[in-house]
């Protein structure tokens, strides 16, 4: 499943399904479905997935338990590795990882390995771009070496750095109706934003078939809230998962690389004395 000639830098962090066709024999597909209602990413995966794709459950592998630090803190690096090894990725595996959502779950695993220097891209438009049959019968991968590795600090942002406020431009991923207040989830401990942040939806990057819009459109989406270059921002959403995929789209756009505050609203939001931001 390596593919040596291809190196974390030649991979975009985006690949069609094209790309994936032609080179489906030497990477590794990840399925990444999961939803925030409750509902099993495994059982949509047995229901049907991309040939020889292996299953990665997020809330296994790709996330630590729920506590003090939010409610999908990033794993510790054993588990995570561990999570890897057993589904046949190794330290010179491709991974290529969709999900049923335009990429803005299986982003959590996309930004996890290329922030670790691996080779990982999403599939562009997810399940719904692959025109080929889909299959039932669950994958059985070879286990395979994955190097346990610290998450790299340059690449991340912790509650203390957004409450010194020196933080750069914090950007929210959410909904605008969950940034502004208007919703709120039972999932958030309160309803709004962090002060000061700007409001970018992760989904508003992909148009209506569900793939990435044209860079042009990225980049003035995202020079709306005044971000030119992404190395001052730190991206969040409620959990850390769908921030990913801003990250992604900004890197993508050759914005650069941001950092991604993990913790998110589920962390920040969490203490009653903590302010939020309304509208």
């Amino acid at each position: 499943m390596d593919d040596r000639r291809i190196t974390p830098a030649d991979l975009p962090p985006f690949v069609d399904a094209a790309w994936l066709k032609a080179h489906r024999t030497n990477v590794v597909t990840a399925d990444v479905r999961w939803y925030l209602d409750g509902a099993s990413g495994r059982a949509a995966y047995d229901g049907g997935h991309l040939p020889d794709a292996v299953f990665v459950d997020l809330d296994s592998w790709l996330s630590g338990s729920s506590g003090p630090h939010g409610l999908n803190p990033l794993p510790d690096p054993e588990v995570f590795a561990q999570g890897m090894s057993s589904l046949g990725i190794g330290d010179s595996t491709t991974v290529v990882a969709y999900d049923d959502a335009g990429g803005v779950i299986a982003a959590r695993l996309v930004w996890m390995l290329r922030a670790l220097g691996h080779r990982a891209a999403l599939l562009d438009g997810g399940i719904a771009a692959w025109t080929g049959p889909l299959e039932t019968i669950p994958a059985k991968p070879t286990p395979a070496t994955f190097t346990p590795s610290p998450w790299p600090k340059e690449h991340l942002a912790r509650l203390e750095d957004i409450s010194a406020g020196a933080a750069g431009i914090i950007l929210d991923a959410r909904n605008a109706d969950r940034f502004d207040g208007s919703l709120q989830l039972p999932t958030d401990p309160q309803a709004g934003h962090i002060p000061g942040a700007v409001n970018v939806p992760c989904r508003g990057n992909l148009a209506p078939d569900g793939r990435l819009r044209p860079i042009a459109e990225v980049r003035r989406a995202f020079a709306k809230v005044g971000i030119e270059d992404a190395t001052a921002v730190i991206s969040y959403c409620g959990s850390g998962v769908t921030a990913c995929h801003n990250l992604l789209a900004l890197e993508h756009a050759g914005l650069g690389r941001g950092r991604l505050y993990a913790g998110g609203w589920s962390e920040y939001g969490a203490e009653p004395g903590r302010r939020a931001e309304l509208g």
